[in-house]
């Protein structure tokens, strides 16, 4: 297929999905970088067809490698990848740009959405996947890259027998496409930064039609990833049932400035259309690669929560690894911080110098852990059903029996809040445990209710849903028991599942919530709005996390088989110390 036709192809699969809007006649300068020069050796193209797909079962495709010619075979080249086949002259742009060392020396991989082959052509269309590879928010399609498409590029040769080397470097990979096929290089991106950080966006679908709509205000919430972002967009781009092209382009502008991201845009009066991005984009390429192989930094945001929950040059660390399942973080008065393997039925320590080591005990596979005012460790032992109390010298007592037991909490007046999700179709339960040793149900019936926290003045007791998008809150009375029981906080919740996912919980000194989800670390101020989300690291889906070292601003969270920590801006208000009134929410951000 020659360049021309794989433009028509990618034109007519925009067609499919979009209506154009009329658009005046659009004259640009042409870009010495989007013509062929005498002297300037010209890449190879490579075609090929994939159909091997596990991701998207079924599906066929042509796709295309560019090896440029300064291509040695001896090193992993840059990459850049693009949807929709080959746009933008995107070869002949590369060919002039590296010969001027304007780029690196780049490999590209231009690649079409995928089709399911009707068995009968003459009585069936074919299946065009490409609005759910492209428009979907999540980690399908990046999956489908990283995991199938660019391992079979790698397999290939240039004419004379050079291997395709790829660098596995995020800094040294770039991505674009246009209309859907730019949301999916946003979305590749912005689910892996580690993998892609420049992204090239034209005429960007960012609009309702498999949730891409939610970007301007997720960006806004996120603590800022090393990403550089290069918007191209017109006035008169397509405005239908699903949103408004050219709005949208500017509100992702503005949520990307306003979150510290790099941002560069080119706006103009064209329509749903590749007129203007072909002619900018030499200019497009030479600001995403700009002083390469300088790192693209994260940014510092306006989101003032953010910044104050955030420090710069502050990131994860490892703490542990090779975990069946860490849960259940708990800290002491001292800063030390607990956490349980839960299937190994193991306990780990981490001293306040950042020492771990494990306790010489049978967990009896604990979860949920805390401390209470009397010093003793509580933890939900999950195998027998019990809340048990550990002494200085890591001494067991029972204290309840007979509790299908998940989280717990342990407030200043001694009382004990556990939940007892007892499977995702039944009732949870919420109990409490007075220090008397007396038990009762003070509600049931939230769909798997999971971690649970205290307020800073210990008047609310808030209690997380995992299997819906929402956290509960209630007023606690005098005699311990439960009151005004109502929704709390809206959680986001990624494409690919139907719920947040939400787990454990702590609060801070400002009286802000923090739930482990999975999209990360969603942060509530406190009438239960969403005003930050703070990622952890990738591929790790969070459990549970806890505010530990000597001032309580050392954030820990478990993540399936690891553990991790990083130094923060705020304190952890912990249960067993003595309430205090937080400071009022402001309501007016």
């Amino acid at each position: 297929m020659t360049n021309a036709k794989a433009l028509l192809f990618a034109a007519f699969f925009v067609l499919q999905t979009c209506v154009f809007a009329q658009a005046p006649a659009q004259n640009y300068p042409v870009d010495s970088a989007s013509v062929e020069h005498p002297g300037v050796p010209k890449g190879e193209l490579i075609q090929l067809k994939f159909s091997n797909s596990k991701i998207f079962p079924g599906t066929t495709r042509n796709y295309w490698i560019y090896v440029p010619a300064e291509y040695d075979g001896k090193k992993p080249a840059c990459l850049y990848v693009n949807q929709d086949g080959i746009q933008f002259k995107a070869p002949t742009v590369f060919d002039n740009l590296i010969y001027k060392k304007e780029m690196p020396v780049t490999i590209a991989v231009f690649i079409q959405p995928g089709t399911v082959m009707a068995d009968d052509g003459n009585t069936a269309n074919n299946r065009n996947n490409r609005s759910y590879e492209y428009d979907s928010i999540g980690d399908t399609y990046v999956n489908f890259l990283l995991n199938e498409l660019l391992p079979e590029v790698e397999k290939q040769k240039t004419r004379d027998g050079k291997p395709i080397l790829l660098s596995k470097n995020g800094n040294d990979r770039a991505i674009g496409g246009s209309s859907s096929g730019a949301v999916c290089a946003f979305t590749v991106a912005w689910e892996r930064p580690d993998q892609f950080s420049r992204i090239f966006s034209s005429i960007g679908t960012y609009v309702g039609f498999r949730g891409a709509e939610r970007y301007p205000t997720l960006i806004r919430k996120y603590e800022p990833k090393p990403l550089r972002i290069f918007l191209q967009d017109g006035t008169h781009d397509l405005n239908n049932y699903v949103g408004d092209w050219w709005i949208t382009a500017q509100l992702m502008e503005r949520a990307l400035q306003y979150a510290g991201y790099e941002v560069a845009h080119a706006w103009g009066e064209g329509g749903h259309d590749g007129v203007q991005a072909t002619a900018i984009f030499p200019e497009a390429m030479r600001f995403l690669w700009k002083d390469y192989p300088k790192p693209v930094a994260k940014g510092i945001s306006k989101n003032a929560f953010t910044s104050t929950i955030t420090i710069p040059g502050e990131d994860w660390e490892l703490v542990g690894q090779g975990y069946g399942f860490a849960e259940g973080t708990g800290v002491n008065a001292a800063g030390e911080v607990f956490y349980q393997d839960i299937p190994n039925g193991k306990t780990y320590k981490v001293d306040v110098n950042g020492k771990l080591t494990q306790l010489k005990i049978d967990s009896k596979k604990a979860g949920g852990t805390a401390f209470g005012p009397d010093g003793k460790r509580y933890t939900a032992a999950t195998a027998t059903n019990q809340v048990l109390s550990y002494d200085k010298d890591n001494k067991e007592s029972v204290v309840a029996d007979g509790i299908a037991c998940n989280d717990l909490t342990v407030a200043h007046n001694g009382n004990i809040y556990v939940t007892a999700p007892d499977g995702d179709d039944k009732p949870a339960k919420i109990y409490l445990i007075k220090p008397t040793g007396e038990k009762t149900v003070v509600d049931e019936g939230l769909r798997y209710a999971n971690g649970l926290t205290l307020s800073a003045d210990q008047t609310q007791l808030y209690v997380a849903e995992t299997t819906t998008h929402w956290i509960w809150v209630y007023q606690i009375k005098p005699d311990g028991t439960l009151t005004n029981k109502q929704h709390y906080g809206w959680l986001h919740m990624p494409d690919n599942a139907n719920n947040a996912g939400a787990d454990g919980m702590k609060c801070d000194q400002n009286n802000r919530v923090y739930a482990v989800t999975r999209l990360g670390i969603q942060v509530m101020d406190e009438i239960g709005r969403v005003i930050s989300i703070i990622p952890v690291p990738q591929g790790n889906g969070p459990a549970n996390m806890c505010f530990g070292g000597p001032n309580f601003d050392i954030m820990y969270v478990t993540c399936k088989d690891k553990v991790y920590r990083r130094k923060v801006g705020v304190k952890g208000a912990n249960a067993f110390a003595a309430p205090f009134k937080p400071v009022t929410a402001q309501l007016d951000r």
